[in-house]
């Protein structure tokens, strides 16, 4: 799976983009004597990601380029994942009714609720995105506390001026995040 990953080096923006770069760069920074804390994180969900940077250049950006295994015969693997699921008779028993059976009647239930939620599930998203950054690079800046209360009640232009006086690389990536939150 391919990341677009982002590295920060201290309150700088390192390098930004698929792992194998990201991962050469800050290698490479190492390498040429780079002494702040480097933190790697996903670009969307801002998970902290680690590297393995061991080897040269040309290894490590063998190690993260993806290629694809070849495909055999037979049918395309899907992608179903089987759990276990805990319902009561009644609802076993209107499941069964359904046309296609319990699966199918499952998976649309859960199309239509995912579509229904969509828009409260992506500013929730965006703001727990943008509060583990700032929690991880920004949490001894001034006003962190209150940008974060800002940022949870939805108000961007006391967020955008709490966290003004913030380094501009923090800054301005916590305000991308933030943005589809509000």
């Amino acid at each position: 799976m391919t990341h677009t990953l982002i590295a920060f080096a201290g309150p700088r923006r390192l390098a930004e983009g698929d792992t194998a770069s990201v991962a050469v760069a800050i290698r490479q920074a190492q390498d040429s004597g780079e002494a702040a804390s480097i933190f790697v994180f996903d670009r969307t969900s801002s998970h902290v990601v680690d590297l393995d940077l061991r080897g040269t250049p040309a290894e490590i950006r063998a190690r993260y380029t993806a290629i694809d295994p070849p495909r055999g015969p037979g049918r395309p693997k899907l992608g179903v994942i089987a759990r276990e699921v805990t319902l009561l008779p009644r609802h076993w028993d209107w499941l069964a009714a359904q046309p296609g059976g319990a699966s199918v009647a499952l998976r649309k239930l859960v199309d239509e609720a995912r579509h229904a939620s969509e828009e409260k599930d992506r500013i929730r998203d965006a703001r727990e995105s943008a509060y583990r950054f700032m929690s991880a690079m920004a949490g001894d800046e001034p006003n962190f506390e209150e940008a974060s209360r800002a940022l949870f009640a939805g108000d961007r232009t006391k967020f955008g001026t709490l966290i003004e006086a913030w380094p501009q690389d923090v800054r301005e990536h916590a305000h991308k995040l933030a943005e589809p939150g509000f």
